[in-house]
């Protein structure tokens, strides 16, 4: 790999800052100084530093967010505070997050660069469940349950997937549990404002095998662990031979 894309996938700077890092001579390879923006290097055995601090190749990258409200899920807005933006930097310029979670929306948002797993988490043929908190206005009963598993219209023509309801408290406001498999646009507010109610709150709290950490601050981040990352590529393998 060249160097200079070594250094530019991991975030570090610009191929033209990188370059003049060089020009510089604050770029080390195994300790050299390296004058050549092309100069190969292998991240798995080489050594580079920019100006003495030390930078780590790292191929796919795996973070869990608890996302806060008032942020947008994208990679760029020109107006609005994005996830990408509560993430440390540098970091690499691929990352992504997987999915699409409402701007005043809180909770578990994974973001990567592994492409293939995020196509096999949001494939519709896939049916990853995706776990939710939400407070509703209005009297939440069983007879919803039985409605939220046997699906029903939204308002775009085509009814919900099977999807589960759990009553944790009812009254003037409900708290409930909602799996989804789906991922039509707002929908889980969408499913209750066609029995006119109206999602005060909504929290996801997992996605697929991903649990999002009870210890995890709102607008924090962290890597997923090793375990995380296993129980993600099942998904990923399991997409592979179905």
């Amino acid at each position: 790999m060249r160097l200079d894309r070594f250094l530019s996938e991991m975030g570090v700077g610009t191929r033209r800052e990188i370059r003049d890092w060089c020009r510089r001579g604050i770029v080390t390879v195994n300790g050299a100084t390296v004058r050549q923006t092309e100069t190969a290097v292998s991240p798995e055995t080489d050594t580079v530093c920019v100006d003495g601090t030390q930078i780590c190749y790292v191929a796919q990258e795996y973070y869990m967010l608890n996302k806060p409200a008032g942020v947008v899920t994208a990679v760029t807005d020109a107006r609005e505070k994005t996830v990408l933006d509560l993430l440390p930097t540098p970091r690499r310029k691929d990352l992504f997050p997987v999915g699409r979670l409402d701007k005043d929306t809180e909770g578990l948002l994974l973001i990567t660069n592994d492409g293939p797993l995020c196509q096999s988490l949001l494939s519709p043929r896939r049916h990853v469940e995706k776990t939710y908190f939400a407070r509703v206005r209005g009297r939440v009963t069983p007879e919803h349950i039985e409605q939220f598993h046997l699906g029903f219209s939204i308002g775009d023509g085509k009814l919900t997937q099977p999807a589960g309801l759990v009553i944790l408290s009812a009254g003037e406001e409900s708290e409930v549990l909602v799996t989804i498999t789906e991922g039509r646009y707002h929908q889980v507010k969408r499913m209750f404002a066609a029995f006119g109610y109206r999602v005060l709150y909504l929290k996801r709290l997992s996605m697929g095998p991903l649990q999002l950490d009870p210890n995890l601050a709102v607008g924090s981040f962290r890597h997923c662990t090793a375990e995380e990352v296993f129980a993600l590529k099942q998904v990923l393998r399991q997409a592979g031979t179905s």
